[in-house]
């Protein structure tokens, strides 16, 4: 973290923000300052050098061209590999998910190579997920139920060294048959829930704030976000 601001990187929205995802840097940069904490979001537009210092990596969703053209733009500019390999913290959302991983294919059959930084493949699964995803977390420092919106055609089948961020409870997952959702990897957890993802699940917005700022933070009360998680699991 600089001396005084939290910064929170936004990698290519003009792309990767098909789903709204970009709220989620919008979400944390929130959370951050109704503590006290001073954040700035880092847009990092499609092209443009990823800087390596950043506190916190968001990325979101998008469709076969715009997945292809994030994947040239951050084996290009490798500063995201070299903040992973620092230990800074990375969300990576649905598209993100498979560009992080080892490779993938797209609904055209082609496949392309990604940055490795997920032991992760995946492939068309034969039809499309949509609709409400619920989880219960798998990994240490969340509780309660993960819920999102999925909107994916692909399946992603986890290797050795990558592990689920929770157990389907409704919904498909990352591959419709193995009841595992996301992937957690070293300091990047990537999901397959949209919504965005930190609006629904204050819990994991702040998972990621103590790790990019070294502590454990206080709870933050928010009843308009407890009503929507409510609305929300209500209906799954």
């Amino acid at each position: 973290m600089s001396e005084s601001t939290l910064q929170i990187g936004l990698i290519a929205p003009e792309v990767l923000g098909t789903y709204g995802d970009g709220g989620n840097a919008c979400v944390l940069t929130q959370r951050a300052k109704r503590r006290g904490i001073d954040a700035d979001i880092i847009e990092i537009p499609l092209f443009e050098a990823i800087p390596e210092y950043l506190d916190i990596y968001t990325l979101g969703g998008g469709e076969d061209t715009a997945q292809s053209l994030a994947a040239q733009h951050m084996q290009r500019h490798r500063g995201l590999i070299r903040a992973v390999t620092q230990g800074r913290p990375v969300l990576a959302i649905c598209a993100s998910l498979q560009v992080l991983g080892r490779k993938y294919t797209d609904a055209e059959g082609r496949t392309v190579e990604g940055l490795g930084l997920l032991d992760v493949e995946t492939e068309p699964m034969g039809h499309r997920a949509i609709g409400e995803l619920v989880s219960d977390p798998l990994i240490e420092g969340l509780s309660q139920p993960l819920t999102g919106f999925e909107n994916h055609g692909g399946a992603t089948t986890l290797g050795e060294d990558a592990s689920p961020l929770g157990q389907v409870v409704v919904g498909c997952g990352n591959d419709g048959k193995s009841g595992l959702e996301g992937v957690v990897q070293g300091s990047v957890i990537a999901t397959y829930m949209h919504g965005p993802v930190l609006a629904r699940n204050p819990e994991l917005a702040d998972l990621l704030l103590s790790r990019a700022l070294g502590c454990e933070l206080e709870p933050l009360p928010m009843p308009s976000v407890d009503r929507l998680r409510s609305e929300r699991l209500s209906i799954s």
